[in-house]
């Protein structure tokens, strides 16, 4: 979980992630959207991104394909999930209770 952590605290990371959500990108495709950036810099950052195991590549002759790799960030939803889990169950609770006060005071009257 902690490579994971590590890889997404840096920006430009998160936003290659975004980059490569949805669709399969190359090196330099994903490279040429960060031109403030050498391109050795840019695959160091891809490089962190699959050592973490969020992003997979896929070489096709000279090119290297990335995509984000969503089953990466499982461990961390897990943990995340599990304070909107129980923040859940306590909403749906003070809800129930709510309803029930609102119940018994609509049948006395």
């Amino acid at each position: 979980m902690q490579a994971v952590l590590d890889a997404v605290a840096e920006p430009r990371r998160r936003a290659i992630l975004t980059l490569v959500r949805d669709r399969e990108l190359a090196a330099g495709a994903i490279a040429a959207q960060f031109p403030d950036v050498a391109r050795p810099t840019v695959s160091q950052h891809l490089r962190v991104l699959r050592d973490a195991g969020l992003v997979v590549e896929r070489r096709v002759g000279t090119s290297r394909l990335y995509r984000t790799r969503p089953e990466g960030f499982a461990e961390v939803r897990e943990f995340l999930e599990g304070f909107w889990e129980n923040r859940l169950q306590t909403l749906k609770a003070e809800a129930e209770r709510d309803q029930r006060i609102r119940d018994d005071r609509a049948r006395r009257q």
